[in-house]
């Protein structure tokens, strides 16, 4: 058993250095020889596995608690109910999982040196195996409205704050940062960037996490970011293939279904993800959608072979990691059992099965597939070649730990911070300034009132957002009030804020996702009866502004962490300019034919 731990790992270092050169240039692969010699190396690793350990390879799964081997109660508790496990480093020991997805809820993220410990006991738990196999740990960190991570670590402004800004190396310079933090914490897959365009304001799931509805301008942005986590050492994923963007649906909860001829798929959704195939990106997650123009079958994309062998492999020439969206959502439970989809996904086309809800059920599906004849074991294999070759690409074969005192050096740097504020800046969004009454002036407008909803931070880290605009506005100068009245606010509390408003200069409301029937319609328009000069800020869908009235001015953030609440301030105050531009048109309220604000409207001053 030693002398076979020996072996493998030599194998991994001689592996890896027939790449290091190829590597180390950034290059989007290795030159053909060393292709081979490396394919050969790693070919020889996969034929001392046992099928468990290759099918392992395959699963990417969630585990409870912020330590490999020391949980709290709680986790362990949480693991053995989901997983049959107690902790991360028995997960490795008895599925030989390729991977590992931290979540905030699953306790994985409580600070960034706690982070890099996790990274370094799960690949200590993974090293120490019969075939020692580094994982690949991921994570959702779009940034924006989905951060699992939070302060100290950068937040920065999101895919559709980003898309108001429109210049790639911004979206470049925002993923190096948000690489770089995530590579020092030991994480080296990033579920982003989004690659869907944002057609229908009514999407329920996709939205700001788009960078915009225009495919040309979401194609250069999603390029640049690839290019910017390649450059940090972290494996982008452009998602949800082959395009989530014209959906009513959440595929969370059910399966959307996506009318698109396929001419208007090649137009509309096509030019993001070849956009991500020509920048080298290493890895693309599926949609649980149906697309019946192109599979007839009308099986979710994840499940269908038309979709991932025949467009995205043939026709796209994308050889790299294809990902499943988790396995645990009902887009893709709808119409098989937990059973058939890890199998069906394979058979697809995918190589790495995401989060699935029973992993011993799914895991043990796919030994009985290979068994049994349904999936043939070279396919397994050319899917575990394809993860470790991405795991060879990021260096985690030659050397998977992190330094747990450099962490602090490379998270939350003075220097991203101060970026992602300048970043903010660029991406604020002035739609509406009647009478040119922002920005506000200290001196002759000092009493503000701040009012509005307070949606839980996206990383737990920050907000409540009226505190934050209170703060930020207080801090440049006025003599601020803040009054949260929520996402619905009641009568009562719409009363209370109209009687605090008495004897303001100006009212900010921040703004939710407001819909036609939403009472904070009724907050903004009885703020507005008073005489007292309202500014809307919408922390979420620009989409907002079509459904009020009576407001002298509008902006739009796509976000409501705190670096965009306070580049808000510094634009209504003055401090900065605003320079976004909107990356989605805004339709009419009452007539959807008609465009309200178009695309690119934003103003300045």
């Amino acid at each position: 058993m030693h002398h076979r731990a020996i072996t493998s790992r030599r194998t991994l270092l001689a592996a890896s250095a027939a790449t290091a050169a190829a590597a180390a240039t950034g290059a989007v692969g290795p030159a053909p020889a060393h292709a081979a010699v490396l394919d050969r190396h790693l070919k020889g690793l996969i034929s001392r596995m046992s099928l468990e350990e290759k099918v392992g390879q395959l699963f990417v799964m969630r585990v409870y608690g912020h330590s490999a081997t020391a949980p709290d109660q709680a986790d362990i508790d949480a693991n053995l109910k989901e997983i049959g496990v107690r902790t991360a480093a028995e997960l490795i020991a008895r599925y030989h999982v390729g991977g590992i997805i931290y979540f905030s809820w699953a306790h994985n993220t409580r600070d960034p040196r706690q982070i890099a410990e996790l990274s370094n006991g799960i690949q200590r738990a993974a090293l120490g195996r019969p075939v020692p196999v580094p994982l690949l740990i991921s994570i959702d960190q779009e940034h924006g409205i989905v951060a699992r991570i939070g302060r100290p670590a950068t937040l920065l402004p999101g895919a559709m704050a980003l898309g108001a800004s429109g210049s790639r190396s911004t979206a470049r310079r925002a993923a190096h940062i948000a690489g770089g933090e995530l590579a020092a914490m030991g994480i080296r897959q990033n579920y982003a960037p989004v690659a869907d365009v944002n057609v229908n304001p009514a999407n329920p799931v996709i939205g700001v996490r788009s960078f915009g509805a225009d495919p040309g301008a979401v194609a250069d942005l999603v390029a640049a970011q690839v290019r910017g986590y390649r450059r940090a050492g972290v494996a982008a994923t452009s998602k949800h293939f082959p395009g989530h963007g014209d959906t009513a649906v959440d595929s969370h909860y059910g399966l959307p279904t996506i009318s698109h001829t396929r001419e208007q798929w090649q137009a509309l959704d096509a030019p993001p993800f070849r956009a991500a195939i020509a920048a080298g990106v290493d890895s693309i997650m599926t949609a649980h959608i149906v697309v019946p123009a192109l599979d007839p079958a009308e099986d979710p994309a994840t499940l269908s072979r038309p979709i991932l062998t025949g467009i995205l492999r043939g026709q796209l020439g994308y050889d790299g990691v294809v990902v499943t969206d988790s396995l645990g959502m009902e887009g893709v439970r709808t119409k098989y059992g937990d059973d058939r989809v890890p199998v069906l996904a394979l058979k697809a086309g995918c190589d790495q099965l995401l989060n699935p809800p029973d992993l011993a059920v799914a895991w043990n599906a796919v030994l009985r597939a290979v068994r049994g004849g349904e999936l043939g074991e070279a396919r397994i294999e050319e899917s575990v070649l394809r993860v470790l070759r991405l795991k060879n690409r990021l260096g985690l074969l030659r050397d998977p730990y992190v330094s747990v005192p450099e962490v602090d050096r490379a998270v939350g740097t003075r220097a991203h911070l101060a970026a992602a504020d300048r970043i903010a800046e660029e991406t604020t969004t002035l739609l509406q300034n009647s009478g040119n009454l922002l920005p506000l002036s200290g001196r002759r407008q000092s009493d503000l009132l701040v009012v509005g909803a307070d949606p839980a931070s996206p990383s737990g880290t920050t907000g409540p957002p009226t505190a934050t605009l209170a703060t930020a506005l207080t801090e440049l100068g006025f003599a601020v009030r803040a009054l949260p009245t929520g996402t619905a606010p009641t009568a009562a509390r719409i009363e209370e804020a109209v009687a605090a408003a008495a004897g303001m200069d100006a009212v900010i409301v921040a703004t939710y996702n407001v819909t036609a029937t939403s009472p904070q319609r009724t907050l903004v328009s009885r703020l507005a009866a008073t005489g007292v000069p309202v500014v809307t800020v919408a922390i979420r869908n620009p989409y907002d502004i079509a459904r009020l009235t009576g407001q002298r001015a509008a902006l739009a953030t796509y976000s409501w962490t705190d670096v965009e609440l306070r580049a808000a301030a510094r634009v209504i105050a003055g401090r900065a300019r605003p320079e976004g531009r909107l990356p989605v048109p805004v339709q009419r309220a009452d007539d959807p034919a008609r465009v309200l604000y178009p695309l690119g409207h934003g103003l300045s001053y």
